[in-house]
């Protein structure tokens, strides 16, 4: 629907990748709905998984955005 990817609406995060990577982003059973640019790096992205991103400066000591991946950056499958 054009929306952005909210780390609150993260589940789970699995493999290694750096900021600006283009990851997969899979439903709930593993089917993959989109790819988009990580705005987050892996190891950050579990740390602010499931939590608001009001959150993600607390978290992490900064904030490069409050999007796991800008819908500018995210391609539906």
């Amino acid at each position: 629907e054009g929306k952005s990817l909210l780390p609150i609406g993260v589940t789970e995060v699995e493999g290694g990748f750096r900021r600006g990577d283009v990851i997969a982003v899979r439903s709930t059973v593993g089917v993959e709905i989109a790819r988009g640019l990580a705005n987050y790096a892996s190891t950050e992205a579990r740390l602010i998984a499931r939590k608001p991103s009001s959150q993600i400066a607390g978290l992490l000591g900064f904030a490069n955005e409050p999007e796991l991946i800008h819908r500018d950056n995210l391609v539906l499958m």
